[in-house]
């Protein structure tokens, strides 16, 4: 058995999506000797300097914090070493972890993941498990080696998506289950009960990390994938087209049956939403956004932007 109070732990991570993982660590009890996170960043239209999340939250509980630009650069290694950690705990850090740094702890490096590896590996996976039409996604966690989200698994935690759910919400809901899932393989871990088991490189894909050129929209694909890019790129980059040689941002859609037109094409315009030909079936659009100003919903969008029928929306 390990006492929680004993597992001198390193936490790496950057985004809100790391917080309740390492809130989670908080309340476990684990010796939280340090968290490593990317340096402040630019921020805003005063483009100020701003910490990241879990800067901030380590700092509010008196934890060491460190940002170093390279953690393989020799001296970060170094300085890493020297807090002599039992354990780190990698949540969205942003950066590669390379071998000397995962040598180091002696239960080594676990991560928690927001896929049901070995599905979806990479920078995205939330989105990418959207954008596929997914019914079901989770988190795990993993012992990190130095391939791509290859290591063996540790813990996993399922949930299914909503058909209307977007990957900002499953973000959220994904970030609670990470912690969950954490405490789960740090109970384990401390019994004496932790196993690893090796992914199938079979079974994996790709989640690349996200541009804002993934959100044009294919007119000619159908009502549904459609649906489910705007759904799994909600909130950013966001799904778009374009309207009189401006991008047009389109969210809270639905997809159903329709009429024959060209694709691309509006087919009815209300209160109710905006109708567009699909290659297949037709795309309710409920909001909709224009360069420099909210985003809205229909009824208030086509107040200043009327959209005839037969309007093009040119992909």
């Amino acid at each position: 058995m390990i006492e929680p109070k004993s597992l001198r732990t390193v936490f790496m991570g950057t985004p809100e999506f790391a917080l309740s993982t390492l809130q989670g660590l908080i309340d476990f009890g684990v010796n939280l000797c340090g968290v490593y996170t990317q340096p402040d960043r630019p921020k805003g239209r005063g483009k100020k300097l701003a910490p990241p999340p879990v800067k901030e939250l380590a700092l509010e509980h008196g934890i060491a914090v460190y940002q170093p630009v390279k953690l393989r650069a020799p001296e970060a290694v170094e300085e890493l070493k020297a807090l002599a950690p039992d354990l780190i705990v990698v949540v969205a850090y942003g950066q590669i972890l390379p071998k000397s740094v995962l040598e180091i702890p002696r239960y080594g490096c676990i991560n928690v993941h927001a896929s049901l590896l070995p599905r979806y590996r990479g920078a995205a996976p939330i989105n990418k498990a959207v954008i596929d039409g997914e019914e079901e996604t989770g988190v795990t966690t993993m012992l990190m080696d130095v391939g791509l989200d290859t290591g063996a698994m540790l813990v996993k935690r399922a949930i299914p998506i909503g058909p209307e759910e977007v990957a900002g919400e499953l973000h959220d809901r994904l970030a609670v289950l990470g912690r969950e899932a954490m405490e789960e393989t740090l109970q384990r871990l401390c019994a004496g009960t932790l196993e690893a088991v090796p992914q199938d490189d079979a079974l994996s894909n790709y989640a690349p990390m996200l541009k804002k050129e993934d959100g044009r929209i294919d007119w000619n694909q159908s009502a549904k994938s459609i649906h489910n890019l705007v759904r799994g790129l909600d909130p950013w980059p966001g799904a778009y087209s374009a309207l009189n040689g401006e991008t047009l941002k389109l969210f809270a859609t639905s997809a159903e049956p329709g009429v024959s037109a060209a694709p691309g094409s509006v087919v009815g315009a209300d209160k109710q939403g905006v109708k567009i030909a699909c290659g297949e079936g037709v795309l309710v659009v409920r909001e909709l956004q224009l360069p420099g100003k909210k985003r809205l919903a229909a009824a208030d969008f086509l107040r200043g932007n009327p959209l005839p029928e037969g309007t093009s929306l040119d992909s």
